[in-house]
């Protein structure tokens, strides 16, 4: 979840990571498929359905006798721990994850490293008072990544509410000097309206003159929250740090009940420093197009107040399970298919932005015909096209197919796009995005990036439909005689972006290319 995709459909990864983890938390089924293909109107494309379903019929029962998905995600959480990147048990999860696939049985199989800055918490305060008082009120809190390695302020708290940009427009010309007290995800929100990631929040903190921020977690039962506070991936200039529901309810009640201004004081150390981590990634060589690509991923990492089951233990190993499933098949598609293990994504889509800018240098990201990203897919339902339009009738007939397969399958289409996982750098490139729809419950949502994100929360059965869905469409799309889209040149991708909303988050971050 950096973020993990919006109602995905990590908005910022609340509920829906409707839009990064959370625009209301459709971060819970961030399963996004980009694609990238030939070009234009809607092309001749044959599925082959007879022997489309025959594979399909294949998978479906390997997946369900043999998956051992929830197996070695159960062992990986007991032996590796948490898999924050940059730190011994980042390792370890690269380790481990190359072993599993070349168990498997895969010949071709390599670390991509890149370079991060890798940041680690080490202690925080929050300390709350009135302006002409010694009454100090102790709150717990944890820091939210990227936040400086050394930081201790003082200052008066300005309420932002959600932290919504009408939210920041409203108290700016109180803000500057100030520490702000801001909702992670939307409290009582407006019709349409919709989130923004806490990066975002934290950014536009930073426009108007904040020296702090201080995010409201929205879930109850003193549930602390983690999560980078950084749209780059790099430290931020001023401390952000995270409370929870119940304390943001104390610290609202007294602000209102003072006379005079409350004031907070925040210090912190952490650590930050350069390391290598590596992506996983293993190769199944094409039959017919060999120059062509699919690649489904991943992110292994996760943040380190617990072992990130659902974040995003779920999807990593998954794909491991889906390269697991096609090896022992021996599915020999007419695409290369890329499994892939990013690290960094929680800092940063580190490990992604570093694949697609060794692509992009390299002439070979026009041969990536799809990426598919697994981020806290859970029991596909159905499929998204995410805005593209052309990719409907395809991605229909390929949900029928699944649906006579596993009349279970709903074959539910939704058309809507988000940022906030691995997928992001490829689709800012033009690759067109499509995925599938899941669910988590509230329980488990209510734990994302939390210290209660941990293998009791994993549904085993659930775990299998990722991986026997995922498995069919991964098969479809790298099988297919077509595939009836293309990536789109720089104006229509902007023009895309526009279209499906993204513009205005893509600024604040700072990755909005194009001028205006």
């Amino acid at each position: 979840m950096h973020r993990k995709f919006y109602a995905y459909c990590r908005s910022a990864r609340q509920p829906v990571r409707s839009a990064g983890r959370p625009a209301g938390m459709v971060h819970a089924v961030r399963f996004v498929l980009i694609c990238a293909g030939t070009a234009g109107t809607l092309m001749a494309f044959s599925l082959q359905k007879p022997s489309l379903e025959k594979v399909f019929s294949r998978i479906n029962n390997e997946v369900m006798q043999r998956s051992r998905a929830y197996e070695t995600l159960v062992d990986a959480s007991g032996v590796v721990g948490h898999r924050l990147t940059g730190s011994p048990n980042g390792t370890r999860a690269e380790a481990y994850a190359y072993n599993l696939l070349k168990s498997y049985g895969f010949k071709e199989l390599r670390y991509e490293p890149f370079e991060v800055e890798a940041w680690m918490r080490d202690t925080v305060t929050l300390s709350i008072v009135p302006s002409k008082s010694d009454n100090f009120r102790e709150v717990p809190v944890v820091a939210l990544a990227h936040s400086p390695i050394e930081a201790h302020i003082q200052g008066e708290i300005v309420d932002v509410g959600n932290g919504l940009e009408g939210d920041f427009a409203a108290v700016k010309h109180k803000l500057k000097g100030k520490i702000a007290l801001v909702n992670i995800g939307i409290a009582a929100p407006a019709q349409g309206a919709r989130n923004l990631h806490r990066s975002e929040k934290t950014a536009l903190a930073i426009q108007h003159g904040a020296k702090g921020v201080i995010m409201v977690n929205l879930v109850p039962g003193n549930v602390l929250l983690t999560g980078t506070a950084s749209v780059t991936g790099k430290l931020i200039p001023i401390p952000s740090v995270c409370i929870s529901l119940e304390s943001g309810l104390q610290l609202r009640q007294w602000m209102q009940e003072e006379r005079s201004p409350l004031h907070a004081m925040i210090a912190m150390s952490n650590k930050s420093r350069k390391i290598r981590a590596r992506n996983v990634v293993a190769t199944l060589p094409g039959a017919t197009y060999p120059d062509e690509k699919i690649i489904i991923g991943g992110h292994l990492d996760s943040w380190d107040l617990a072992t990130g089951a659902i974040d995003n233990g779920i999807g990593s190993f998954a794909v491991m399970d889906i390269a697991r499933t096609f090896r022992a098949l021996k599915i020999k598609p007419k695409r290369t298919i890329e499994f892939v293990l990013f690290m960094g994504e929680e800092q940063g889509l580190l490990g992604s932005k570093s694949m697609v800018q060794a692509l992009k240098e390299s002439g070979q990201l026009d041969k990536v015909r799809c990426m598919m990203n697994l981020d806290m897919t859970n029991d596909p339902t159905g499929l998204n096209a995410f805005g593209r339009n052309d990719m409907l009738p395809f991605l229909n007939d390929v949900g029928e197919a699944m649906k006579r397969t596993e009349p279970a399958f709903a074959n539910q289409m939704m058309n809507q796009a988000g940022l906030h996982s691995d997928h992001q750098p490829f689709m800012l490139e033009g690759v067109p995005v499509v995925g599938m729809n899941g669910h988590l419950s509230k329980e488990v949502l209510d734990c994302y990036h939390a210290n209660c994100d941990r293998i009791n929360l994993v549904n085993e059965e659930q775990l299998k439909n990722t991986v026997r869905y995922t498995s069919m469409l991964l098969y479809a799309l790298a099988d297919a005689d077509d595939i009836p889209t293309r990536r789109l040149n720089d104006s229509k991708t902007r023009d895309y972006l526009v279209a499906q909303g993204l513009r205005t988050p893509l600024q604040i971050a700072n990755e909005w290319r194009w001028k205006e």
